[in-house]
């Protein structure tokens, strides 16, 4: 596969991941469009190899980031914020054990 599609690929999944994300938070999405897009256009000429794979692998690293980490949360008071996890943060959860056990 040519560099050029591995690097259209990765702007198309950094914003799949940017809308489900920050979904029905119009001014997040806004933001997040216009950062993705901003970078991709400021390095839009680079030549050298090595600095695309670079570059390549801060973005893949950057949508794993967003994908697993980044959880919305809502004002729903003065001082109160209403979580709303995607079900793809919670398929790993580990439930909280008071005694651990020892890695053998």
């Amino acid at each position: 596969m040519g560099r050029a599609v591995k690097v259209l690929q990765l702007f198309k999944t950094l914003h799949r991941t940017r809308q489900q994300v920050f979904k029905n938070d119009a001014r997040a999405l806004e933001a997040a469009r216009i950062k993705i897009n901003e970078e991709f256009k400021n390095n839009k000429s680079e030549t050298s190899s090595k600095k695309i794979e670079e570059l390549m692998k801060i973005g893949s690293d950057v949508e794993l980031l967003l994908r697993t980490s980044v959880i919305q949360g809502i004002h729903t008071d003065h001082n109160t914020l209403k979580l709303v996890p995607r079900k793809d943060l919670l398929v790993e959860n580990v439930p909280y054990c008071d005694a651990p056990t020892q890695k053998q």
